[in-house]
């Protein structure tokens, strides 16, 4: 079931927001299963395209990490994924409230889960890590993610469209506080233990 999920996410977003929201989760499952394989997928592309291939700028020159490093960065690339992801299951739930949404923390994570899904799935670009690369992919895919979060969050979360938009909107403005939090760790982390 899990991996139609995928499928149709990426093929009639609307009609597999509906499933989903329908479908009843074990928040064990959703969180130590499907959560922590969606996040390993760019943290153990990561692992490999810097130890076997190595990380380039241009795609000319490869510089590659020693195991030990790129185990390191991986371990904490990994929680920290983690991490954003439950932080912004819990700005969701937060914000809910003001929106007049009936979810829980559970859905709320759910919700957030297939949300980034496109995220996870094109941090196997990290396979090959080329800089400019990595950003066009990632990019990409944050577009979709955005897109799923305005059609799904009003169908998932069950509110009007107009309310879903400001709501979506709200949750961004979260997401990009989360993202600079998590740029000045990864900074600090660069700097001290990968250079």
């Amino acid at each position: 079931m899990y991996f139609q999920h995928v499928m149709g996410l990426f093929s009639q977003p609307k009609l597999e927001w509906k499933v989903i929201k329908d479908e009843r989760h074990n928040i064990i499952q959703l969180c130590f299963i499907r959560l922590s394989i969606l996040v390993a997928i760019p943290a153990v592309a990561l692992f490999f395209g810097v130890t076997q291939i190595g990380w380039s700028f241009s795609g000319d020159e490869f510089h590659t990490f020693p195991i030990m490093k790129a185990l390191a960065t991986t371990i904490v690339f990994f929680f920290s994924m983690l991490v954003g992801a439950l932080v912004m299951a819990y700005f969701i739930f937060w914000l809910e409230k003001t929106y007049g949404a009936n979810a829980s923390f559970k859905r709320c994570l759910i919700f957030i889960t297939y949300t980034a899904l496109p995220m996870y799935m094109a941090g196997l670009v990290a396979l090959l890590p080329i800089v400019w690369l990595c950003v066009i992919v990632i990019m990409s895919a944050a577009f979709y993610s955005l897109y799923l979060l305005y059609v799904g969050l009003p169908i998932f979360m069950e509110i009007p469209e107009g309310l879903g938009f400001m709501f979506a909107t709200s949750i961004i403005m979260a997401g990009l506080c989360t993202l600079v939090g998590w740029l000045a760790v990864t900074a600090v982390i660069w700097a001290n233990f990968i250079m």
